[in-house]
C-alpha cells in the first residue's frame, strides 16, 4: 500500500486524509502534539513540526512516504519542498517553496520576470523607512514577509500610521526586515490552477467577497466572476509568469490579485490550494473532488480529466460568516433542511463559545457552499438560506 504523508492535522487537512484513504492510500499525518481532529481520521500519525524541514524530511523517511501533500495553508509548504526535493517525491521543490514563502524574495522574483506587481521597498531600518516613503505614493502597506494571511500586514493612508505600525509589523516577524509596498485599491480576486510536468492543467480566476479590516481579508469567493471576463487572457498570462517565476511544478498554484482599471496586478502566490472553500470551489466548478486531484498529483497517478476541461461548469460561491462584534454566543440555530443546492452548512462554534469581531480566518463563525444554475441563482439562494440561521451574541463586561 503507497503511503501519502499530510502536514497538518487540523480540519482543514481532513478532506484531503479521506480523499487519500478513498483512493486507497494510507495517510499519515504530521503535526505537533495537540487535539487535532486529523490524528484520529489518518491511517496513522507523527509527532513532528511542520515547519522544521529536517523533521518532516526524517519523519517522510521513516514512515516510507511515497508522497507529501498539504492544502489550504502554508505553514508546511517550506518542509514539504524541502523533503519532496531530498527524497526525490513528486512536489513543488525546495527552491519553488524558499521563493513563495518570503514575501520578499517573491516579490524580487516577480520583478525579474516581468510580472505585473506592485512597487516595493525592502525595509531594515528606520532610516530605509523614511526613505522609502518619499518614493512610494500612499496609501502604503507594511509587510512582515515571512507570516500566513493578515498577520504584520497594515494599511498605512499617513506616514504616522507607518510609523505607528511599523513596529507591530517587525514584532511578527522572525527576519530583520520587513516590506513596504504601495497600496493598489481596486478590485480584490484570486486565481486557483495547478501544474503538471511543467504545463497548467487549469487557471480558473474566481470573484472574492472581502471583508475591509486593516487589509481586505476574503470572506468567501464564487465562480465565474463576470467582472473579471474583459481581463481573463490578461490574468492567465500572469499566472504563467508567476508559475515561471517562482518556479512551480506538479503542484496547485493559489494567486491573489487586485484589478485597477483594465490592469491586474500580482499580490503574492503560494504552491498550494486557496483556503476559505476554494478547494470545493474548484472541485465544484469542475465536476470533481479537487481533494483526490491534489492526492492524484502528489502520487503521480492520473488526474481526472474533467480538471480544466472545456464543457458544463457548475457556478457556485462560499460565504463566511462572521461577527462584528464580540461577546458570548448565546444561540445558534439552522432552520434549513437538507437540500442538493446546500454542499456544505457547517459550523466552527458552539452555544457558549467566546465569540471575537472578525479580523482574520480564525475569527471565522461558520461556511455556507452553495450550487446553482448561474452565479445570480447561487446569491439569491444564499440569501434565503441566511435568513433561516439565527446567530446571537451577548455582549460582556
Amino acid at each position: 500500500m503507497k503511503t501519502l504523508m499530510i502536514l497538518g492535522a487540523s480540519y482543514s487537512q481532513i478532506p484531503l486524509i479521506r480523499a487519500a484513504q478513498r483512493l486507497g492510500i494510507r495517510t499519515v499525518a504530521a503535526s505537533i502534539p495537540g487535539d487535532y481532529p486529523g490524528f484520529q481520521a489518518a491511517d496513522d500519525y507523527v509527532y513532528a513540526n511542520i515547519v522544521d524541514a529536517d523533521a518532516i524530511t526524517e519523519a517522510a523517511r521513516a514512515a516510507g512516504a511515497d508522497g507529501i501533500a498539504t492544502c489550504c495553508m502554508d505553514t508546511g509548504l517550506f518542509a514539504q519542498g524541502t523533503a519532496c526535493s531530498r527524497l526525490g517525491l513528486i512536489g513543488p521543490s525546495h527552491e519553488a517553496v524558499r521563493l513563495c514563502t518570503n514575501k520578499s524574495l517573491m516579490k524580487e522574483a516577480f520583478v525579474a520576470r516581468g510580472v505585473q506587481t506592485a512597487r516595493f521597498r525592502k525595509i531594515h531600518s528606520e532610516a530605509e523607512l523614511e526613505a522609502a516613503m518619499r518614493e512610494l505614493p500612499f496609501p502604503l502597506i507594511l509587510k512582515a514577509v515571512d507570516q500566513m494571511g493578515s498577520r504584520g500586514i497594515y494599511r498605512c493612508n499617513t506616514p504616522e500610521e507607518v510609523w505607528a505600525n511599523y513596529p507591530k509589523t517587525m514584532s511578527f516577524t522572525q527576519k530583520d526586515y520587513c516590506l513596504l509596498e504601495e497600496f493598489i485599491e481596486g478590485i480584490l480576486f484570486g486565481v486557483e490552477a495547478m501544474v503538471k510536468d511543467g504545463k497548467p492543467v487549469f487557471i480558473l480566476p474566481d470573484g472574492t467577497s472581502v471583508f475591509q479590516g486593516f487589509t481586505p481579508t476574503p470572506v468567501g469567493h464564487y465562480v465565474p466572476a463576470p467582472e473579471l471576463a474583459d481581463v481573463t487572457d490578461q490574468i492567465i498570462q500572469q499566472v504563467e509568469l508567476v508559475i515561471d517565476a517562482l518556479g512551480f511544478d506538479n503542484c496547485p498554484v493559489n494567486c491573489d490579485f487586485i484589478r485597477r482599471g483594465d490592469k491586474v496586478y500580482v499580490v503574492e502566490a503560494t504552491a498550494r490550494a486557496g483556503a476559505t472553500c476554494l478547494a470545493e470551489l474548484v472541485g465544484t466548478y469542475y465536476g470533481v473532488d479537487y481533494y483526490e486531484q491534489i492526492v492524484r498529483l502528489a502520487m503521480g497517478l492520473p488526474l481526472d480529466p474533467k480538471l480544466g476541461g472545456e464543457g458544463e461548469h457548475t457556478p457556485n460561491l462560499s460565504h463566511i460568516m462572521i461577527s462584528r462584534q464580540s461577546g458570548l454566543l448565546t444561540a445558534l440555530n439552522n432552520d434549513n433542511p437538507p437540500a442538493a443546492d446546500i454542499l456544505d452548512l457547517s459550523f466552527n462554534v458552539s452555544v457558549g463559545d467566546e465569540i471575537r469581531s472578525y479580523t482574520n480566518g480564525r475569527d471565522r463563525l461558520g461556511q455556507i457552499i452553495i450550487k446553482g444554475s448561474s452565479l445570480e441563482a447561487c446569491r439569491t439562494r444564499l440569501a434565503q438560506v441566511l435568513e433561516l440561521i439565527t446567530i446571537e451574541i451577548a455582549p460582556q463586561n
